[in-house]
């Protein structure tokens, strides 16, 4: 079971990743914004703000929120902010690798904000480029109550998808980012049930950690994805079965 997994089965379980719906607006209005601003206000020829409008309905966000996001993203509505992207990376305890996604509208904010939260957690901020090679872009989509491996493989890869992993609760699909669509598509059509599904960095080796360390770990995930510009935290971290359950529980 890959630390991605863990990470994302952890967050889905605690309730974490949208407990604060009024923060969770926020972070996808800025996503929308800059997919507009990037690649143009109509979600059929840009598919990054296809999965910045998915992301957002999956939090019920309104759609006067996201149509407002859309406009201020292609100019329709100008007020002024120019939200920039920046990728941060470092260290956490037991030597996992943390690698952030923000958008910011103040990066000297941000990054000392950033900085001191990795401090707190016992980890440390990096010099760029000191862990992103470890990571690949990849398409993941999460597959839960199908038990089904054989046709889900034959489904997934026949529409492009280069590895199935398995999970606590079923498999991760994971595709090249190119492939992403196809494959969403694909066991929609055959009638597999999806979970959730985003193009993230997979970790492409995986540190094992104890339970004392694995705590430390999610405490600083936990607390780097509670800053208002972080989109989303990734980590190389891999924990038992048995660790798994006892950091569920709490």
């Amino acid at each position: 079971m890959s630390g991605h997994s863990h990470w994302s089965t952890i967050k889905r379980k605690k309730g974490a990743a949208d407990a604060k719906r009024g923060k969770a607006f926020s972070k996808c209005a800025k996503a929308i914004i800059v997919a507009a601003r990037t690649g143009g206000g109509d979600p059929a020829m840009n598919l990054r703000l296809r999965y910045a409008i998915d992301d957002a309905k999956a939090v019920n966000m309104p759609n006067a929120n996201i149509e407002r996001a859309v406009k201020k993203g292609t100019g329709e509505l100008d007020d002024g902010t120019v939200i920039e992207e920046v990728l941060y990376e470092g260290y956490g305890p037991g030597g996992v690798a943390v690698l952030v996604e923000a958008l910011t509208d103040n990066r000297n904010r941000t990054s000392s904000d950033i900085g001191k939260r990795f401090e707190r957690h016992g980890g440390n901020l990096g010099q760029p480029g000191c862990v992103a090679w470890m990571f690949s872009q990849k398409g993941v989509v999460t597959v839960t109550g199908f038990d089904d491996e054989e046709r889900l493989m034959d489904v997934a890869l026949s529409a492009g998808a280069d590895d199935l992993a398995e999970t606590e609760d079923g498999f991760d699909v994971l595709a090249p980012p190119d492939a992403f669509e196809a494959v969403k598509t694909a066991l929609a059509e055959a009638g597999i049930p999806v979970e959730q599904a985003a193009v993230s960095q997979v970790p492409q080796n995986y540190i094992s950690l104890e339970e004392a360390d694995a705590r430390k770990v999610l405490a600083l995930l936990e607390g780097l994805e509670d800053n208002d510009d972080v989109q989303k935290v990734h980590s190389n971290f891999d924990v038992s079965p048995e660790v798994l359950e006892k950091l569920q529980a709490g």
